[in-house]
């Protein structure tokens, strides 16, 4: 089931049926434990509405799919991921960190954002005038229970400036944390099964109308799997509303940097397609 937040109502969508709720507390809602339990039961007291309603409410404007929750970033868990980094870094001597994580037991895990620095789906996500090369990294990106679970999943644009990064690994977080540098949405697929490694990750970036990068991937790519990273976070972490995690990024656009108007569009399957325009902060 696919979970959407409006402005001031909530969609959820069913194998068979499509119901409109009210205006939910996420933080609430998102501090539970068994959401597609839940969330059957509460649809039994929702209106059922048609395709054509739901599509038009879509169409007015949809909000990221959380609350108050922080979202977590997990990175080098592609092999292309770890190979663009340790090319980033190389002249600031920080490339075999990046080689020795990707096989470490340990992953890396790094804090990505507060809700107040995320954008809604549709709206501006941001690069810094700072940065000289900056990138979107489109990830599967998990919902996690208090109890650490993973319970769900949606789309992550994890934007990076890579040539902060690359000028020192210990400038990760000026990299990675700013105003906008981050979107999910447009929805939650809700469910406890993990998604099949099968599951495609395309990136499509736009230019005045034209494509001027693309990619994709699967999940069979990753070297970690969603739980054991999930796991992870928790061994010194508590989340009493629950979180949201990125799980790293398997496509990165060669000889490219964005700039202020492009469109960044991300899809993964099942889930649906997170579009943002670029901004400059």
């Amino acid at each position: 089931m696919r979970l959407y937040k409006l402005t001031s109502a909530t969609l959820l969508e069913t194998d068979s049926d499509i119901f409109l709720g009210p205006e939910l507390d996420w933080d609430q809602l998102l501090g539970r434990e068994h959401l597609p339990k839940l969330l059957r039961a509460e649809a039994a007291h929702w209106e059922k509405i048609s395709e054509g309603e739901a599509e038009q409410l879509k169409s007015e404007g949809l909000l990221a799919p959380m609350g108050n929750q922080e979202i977590w970033a997990a990175g080098v868990t592609y092999y292309r991921s770890r190979t663009a980094r340790m090319e980033e870094s190389k002249d600031a001597g920080g490339a075999d960190f990046y080689d020795k994580v990707y096989v470490a037991d340990r992953p890396e895990l790094f804090f990505k954002a507060t809700a107040s620095r995320v954008s809604n789906p549709g709206e501006t996500v941001n690069i810094r005038k700072d940065s000289t090369w900056d990138v979107p990294e489109p990830e599967l990106t998990l919902l996690i229970s208090p109890s650490g679970k993973v319970q769900g999943f949606t789309v992550g644009n994890d934007m990076s400036s890579r040539s902060i990064e690359g000028e020192n690994p210990l400038y990760l977080p000026q990299a990675k944390v700013y105003q906008g540098c981050a979107s999910v949405g447009p929805c939650i697929l809700i469910q406890e099964e993990m998604l099949d490694d099968s599951t495609q990750i395309q990136l499509e970036i736009l230019r005045n109308g034209k494509t001027e990068a693309s990619g994709e991937t699967t999940l069979a790519q990753m070297k970690r799997k969603p739980q054991e990273l999930a796991d992870w976070l928790f061994r010194a972490n508590t989340f009493p509303i629950g979180c949201l995690m990125m799980t790293g990024t398997g496509i990165v656009p060669d000889n490219f940097t964005l700039q202020k108007g492009d469109l960044v569009k991300i899809t993964i399957d099942g889930i649906g397609t997170l579009e943002n325009k670029v901004g400059l902060i």
